[in-house]
């Protein structure tokens, strides 16, 4: 396994993995049983860096989500985890309510509510602290100074570690930066958002977004990060569900003219390499010059076997240019 460091103050930042492991059906679609045997191998080959959020997973049964969490909890008990595992969790999308989701009655980022909600996920997770809380969504109905000192009241209190956010505009996500280093606070330093190999369109409206996405790693997020040393992008969707090995799942704003190229430099690379596409989509993130750490989920051991023989891979500067330079 390889490491790369995230964050800045030497208290809260961490060596963790270049290969994240995702939780978010893990105690729900996944079963106990699978769930602890994909766990146990993540960290028997040197992963130290797992994901999740107090909403995961809702939507399989119509609830309100902690299934994860607690899967997690019920594994670290079992095998007696301590904090050399990296645990990063995500509050503001719960629902509010059964039968709801976080596009119509999210709990929001209130200072009550990241309160409330990150002392429930550590009660879920069975630890003193967070390693790296995020918030999981916007919430424009919460001025931005009150989420800056939510979240920051739990640093100084020592129950959370690193800060982090998700599917924001990359001008909100400054503009809370910049409201806590004003103050003097700690801020953002581990951006979650979708970055796959293939680039989405991103002016397709959605129910969340309704000017086009903004869950994604575009050309604003990524020179922020190139500007930024003190900020780390772990990708979620890194394989988009799958569609690199069965392309009738790509989803429909990947239907562009960019799509085809990109994916014949990528089946060229991989029979030069003798690697799997979605090895080298993995390798291309975690060996790039950006620091991004490519977040995977995994259904069996089969495809975390697959994701983690990806560390190892390196590419060449010709085949990184080639793929880079492909559109």
């Amino acid at each position: 396994m390889k490491y790369r460091t995230i964050g800045t103050d030497p208290h809260t930042s961490r060596e963790v993995s270049v290969l994240a492991l995702g939780a978010m059906l893990f105690g729900s679609r996944t079963d106990e049983e699978t769930s602890f045997a994909l766990l146990d191998r993540y960290v028997e080959a040197g992963g130290n860096f797992i994901d999740t959020s107090d909403n995961y997973a809702f939507w399989v049964d119509g609830g309100q989500g902690g299934q994860s969490e607690e899967l997690l909890g019920r594994w670290r008990r079992s095998r007696g985890i301590g904090d050399e595992i990296f645990i990063a969790t995500k509050l503001g999308a719960r629902p509010l309510a059964p039968g709801t989701s976080y596009i119509d009655n999210p709990e929001g980022l209130s200072a009550k509510v990241i309160r409330e909600s990150a002392e429930r996920s550590r009660e879920r997770l069975g630890v003193d602290r967070l390693d790296l809380l995020y918030a999981h969504i916007d919430d424009p109905t919460v001025p931005q100074r009150e989420t800056v000192e939510g979240f920051a009241e739990l640093v100084a209190e020592g129950t959370v570690g690193l800060l982090g956010v998700s599917n924001q505009a990359a001008w909100r996500v400054e503009r809370a930066r910049a409201i806590a280093a004003a103050a003097g606070l700690p801020g953002y330093e581990v951006l979650q958002y979708a970055h796959s190999y293939l680039r989405p369109r991103t002016d397709v409206p959605g129910d969340m977004f309704p000017d086009g996405s903004l869950g994604h790693a575009g050309p604003d997020l990524l020179t922020y990060l190139r500007a930024d040393p003190a900020l780390t992008l772990v990708a979620y969707s890194p394989l988009l569900k799958g569609s690199y090995t069965h392309p009738d799942r790509l989803p429909s704003d990947y239907d562009h003219p960019g799509t085809p190229a990109r994916l014949t430099v990528l089946r060229e690379i991989a029979r030069e390499t003798g690697a799997t596409a979605n090895q080298i989509v993995l390798a291309w993130q975690s060996g790039g010059d950006l620091p991004i750490i490519p977040l995977a989920g995994a259904s069996t051991l089969a495809q975390l076997e697959e994701n983690l023989a990806a560390v190892d891979l390196e590419l060449t500067q010709e085949q990184r240019f080639r793929l880079d330079a492909a559109h």
